[in-house]
């Protein structure tokens, strides 16, 4: 087990594209972070400079006090999982797991023994015997974590590793994966374009976007505090809502302030205010707004809420979902593109809101309600640079 570090790598291909610019990351011994971005932002080739399968362009690469730009994979100590297994068919699982070790000619009494102790952990000492085919898609998974493990390495890399299975088993191996790394406590660097995996199974999660680096921080920072709309809208699912909108003082200059979103005015008490210093000087200027679902409710349900911090709306479509009911409505408001190619353009160009409502509401498709606004959780960027407004305070 290591710390490890990287320092501006960079990744340019012979025909001139930069799949990833100046990466700078620190992992501390035994954690786990999660790198997570849209498809084709670079993060899988990030993992891959790290492993030795990429060339570095430029940049530094450490494991520990040792530089491994120019190390071979095969004398990294690094362990990598992917998403299509790569067992050996031919072998049994005890044989796939046992490869590493009999590669580096461990006696097979302490390898036999190595075997049985990481298929106890991983939940197949009842398997040892089978081959690959006569498993699931999540015990395959398994022996790949088994193989890997097994030779105790510094670092382990795993590559969109649940991307193969279907949704509950992905369910299941995220809180199993999340429990062997801290059993085993092996740093770990796990690459993901599933904003949920991320989240939960993390100890801090780096976005990435078109190769660079855009917030690394833990899965709460990251959800309450995003740097940036691209980040705000990734983190959280359904994606948060984005406007562009006008904030301006109501009546005395230290006062509430108004949200002017569309034809609609929502109350922003001077508290909320307060607390993001840095939007005084956005006063009456376009600012983009931020608004995560979970922060609209229905407001026939919960009716305890300032009438001036609701919006109207008529419901375009409900999802149940038995927990909860999201409502779909469109808000008469320029939606803002985050930057995220996997957005869809309808919820672009219509200005779709979506809202979070509690699984008690009777909102039905063609209805006119009012739907209360959570204004203490709002998020404020920058209408240019798309930078959040609060973080230029400190």
């Amino acid at each position: 087990m290591a710390a490890v570090t990287l320092s501006e790598l960079t990744k340019v291909y012979p025909n001139g594209f930069e799949a990833v610019t100046d990466l700078s990351l620190s992992l501390a011994d035994g954690e786990f972070l999660v790198l997570v971005g849209p498809s084709g932002c670079g993060k899988s080739t990030a993992l891959r400079m790290i492993a030795g399968l990429e060339k570095i362009t430029s940049g530094d690469l450490f494991v520990g006090e040792r530089r491994l730009n120019d190390v071979a994979p095969k004398d990294r100590d690094i362990a990598m999982v992917f998403q299509n297994y790569a067992l050996y068919p031919q072998m049994t699982v005890a044989d796939n797991i046992a490869f590493p070790l009999r590669l580096r000619k461990v006696r097979k009494t302490e390898r036999n023994e190595q075997v049985r102790q990481a298929a106890r952990v991983l939940e197949l000492t009842d398997y040892l015997e089978r081959k690959p085919a006569q498993l699931s898609g999540g015990q395959r998974q398994r022996v790949a974590m088994g193989r890997a493990i097994v030779r105790r390495p510094e670092l382990f890399l795993m590559d969109e590793p649940l991307s193969n299975l279907d949704a509950k088993l992905r369910v299941q191996m995220r809180a199993d994966i999340a429990g062997i790394q801290r059993e085993f406590g092996v740093t770990t660097f796990y690459v993901t374009h599933d904003q949920v995996e991320a989240m939960t199974m993390g100890d801090r999660v780096a976005v990435i976007k078109d190769g660079l680096l855009q917030q690394v921080d833990t899965p709460e920072d990251l959800y309450a505090r995003p740097a940036n709309a691209f980040v705000a809208a990734f983190i959280g699912s359904p994606s948060m809502n984005l406007y562009e909108a006008t904030l301006s003082r109501a009546d005395e200059p230290d006062g509430d302030c108004l949200l002017t979103l569309g034809d609609q005015r929502v109350t922003v008490p001077a508290s909320v205010i307060a607390a993001q210093p840095a939007l005084a000087e956005y006063l009456g200027r376009p600012v983009v707004v931020g608004i995560r679902p979970e922060h609209l409710e229905d407001a026939a349900v919960a009716t305890e809420h300032p009438d001036d911090q609701r919006i109207d709306a008529v419901v375009d479509v409900r999802e149940a979902l038995g927990a909860e009911t999201l409502v779909h409505f469109n808000l008469n408001a320029q939606a803002v593109d985050s930057g995220d190619p996997d957005a869809l353009d309808e919820m672009r160009d219509t200005g779709r809101c979506t809202a979070r409502f509690a699984a008690a509401t009777r909102a039905r498709v063609g209805d006119r309600i009012r739907v209360n606004v959570d204004v203490r959780h709002l998020r404020f960027f920058d209408r240019h640079s798309h930078e959040a407004i609060a973080a230029a305070a400190s």
